[in-house]
């Protein structure tokens, strides 16, 4: 029994690794492993290895606020099971039928309210490539704008509150959650709107990619619908819009902490999916199963991540690393934009979640020390900092050859639609989130005048 005890810690690693191996989370593994083997070469003593499970129980499995987590996770699971997006998504092609570029238009404007009442990127990029892409390509539209508008539109719910990637973010930075659901609310609804724009000037300067459905094509789409448009829109937006506000206004207002308004978000989706009869014993076991598996995938990540910087932390690499960055000779916004550069390139072949509890905690003790010259404080810095790191990383979902939304598309997408058309489809929306990005760069009141309210 003493030996257990003594050593508990590597028992539970050893249960880590494995569990790792069999739940088929090779990063989780691999971080966990190179910790290990770090420490082993360095002569690190054994007793520290103990140290580094406690962090692990105190910092992830008992941190509150991560519950925030699958509780955000179960509620865009929920709402994408009640099937609000397929009726919003007729509604707004009825809207936006005779614009130019006007079911594109609908398919954005469904990506930004499916981003702000849900938050999963796998299940709205899905949707979207199964209910609007075929319809797209059904009225003519070019497969490349159209895989790309499907594609980008479906990733924004990485970014606009509530968003998973911004929870773990928050704690992995040691700073409020709420403070980076507001400061994320304004570059995220900016990059939509740039998306929108986008659209219209493809519509109308290029007709032939994005075609005016004929009008036979309209009334088949009007047809069965005996309630007003504008009374189908506001029966159809009710439901997510009463939801967005209640969990993004409970956290804006300081009614609820970020947890809080996660639990009032997964009972009030549970609502809406009864309100449409789409509740039952298999949906509600199938969502359960789905976020206990998202979730225990990204707890995975975390331990193995927390082995891996706290040994790396521990042989001195945070400082070397500091060190590096401060020796270079460039200024506070030559610095941020190697470190902007070095993240978007990992976004080619790494996921946000390695790159946020890899590289985050090596750059943020360099980002407080920098002088960017606007008044702000050592939080304010890191908030910033966050924002332009989620922007950033938002485009590893679409860049070739590893963005998951690609793939994700793929998956779903009409025969004739190849990953050499995905692939080529994501780059205008990649420009268009490094415009963005740069914007928040040049001008950091986008990110941070509403912190300050």
């Amino acid at each position: 029994m003493e030996f257990i005890i003594e050593y508990s810690w590597a028992i539970g690693m050893i249960c880590a690794l494995i569990a790792g191996v069999f739940t088929g989370y090779p990063v989780a593994f691999l971080l966990c492993g190179l910790g290990v083997l770090f420490a082993v070469m360095s002569g690190i003593p054994l007793g520290f290895m103990g140290t580094i499970v406690s962090k692990i129980y105190a910092g992830i499995l008992s941190n509150w606020l991560l519950l925030a987590a699958p509780l955000f996770i179960y509620m865009g699971l929920m709402l994408d099971k009640s099937g609000l997006a397929q009726r919003l998504l007729l509604t707004l092609e009825r809207l936006c039928g005779q614009l130019p570029g006007g079911l594109a238009l609908s398919v954005a404007v469904l990506g930004i309210v499916m981003a702000a009442s849900t938050g999963i990127v796998g299940a709205s990029v899905m949707l979207l490539g199964v209910i609007a892409l075929p319809v797209m390509l059904r009225q003519g539209y070019d497969k490349k704008f159209a895989a790309g508008v499907t594609a980008a539109t479906g990733t924004l719910g990485i970014l606009i509150p509530p968003s998973i990637m911004l929870v773990f973010m928050g704690a992995i930075l040691q700073v409020s959650i709420g403070d980076l659901f507001k400061a994320a609310l304004f570059p995220g609804l900016m990059l939509g709107t740039l998306y929108i724009l986008y659209i219209l000037g493809v519509g109308f300067f290029t007709p032939h990619r994005a075609p005016v459905p004929s009008l036979k094509a309209l009334d088949d789409v009007n047809k069965g619908h005996s309630d007003s448009l504008m009374l189908e829109l506001v029966k159809n937006l009710l439901g997510p819009l009463l939801l967005i506000g209640a969990v993004l206004g409970s956290i804006i207002t300081g009614i609820a902490t970020p947890t809080e308004a996660a639990g009032i978000g997964a009972a009030g989706a549970t609502l809406l999916a009864w309100i449409t009869r789409k509740l039952n014993f298999p949906v509600l076991r199938d969502v359960v199963r789905d976020t206990s598996k998202t979730t225990a995938m990204v707890i995975f990540v975390m331990i193995g991540a927390a082995c891996f910087s706290a040994v790396f932390k521990r042989l001195g690499g945070d400082t070397m690393i500091e060190e590096m960055f401060l020796g270079t000779g460039f200024g506070p916004y030559g610095l941020l934009v190697l470190m902007m550069g070095l993240i978007f390139i990992m976004g080619f072949f790494l996921e946000w979640i390695e790159i946020s509890f890899i590289v985050l905690p090596l750059f943020a003790p360099i980002i407080k020390v920098l002088d960017f010259g606007f008044d702000s404080t050592g939080t304010e810095l890191l908030v910033w900092f966050a924002i332009l790191a989620a922007m950033n990383m938002q485009t590893s979902f679409i860049t070739p050859p590893f963005g998951y939304s690609l793939f994700y598309l793929r998956g779903v997408a009409p025969k004739g639609v190849t990953i050499q058309d995905i692939y080529k489809s994501s780059i205008p929306f990649v420009i268009l989130q490094l415009i963005c990005l740069a914007l928040i760069v040049a001008f950091p009141s986008i990110v941070l005048w509403i912190t300050r309210i």
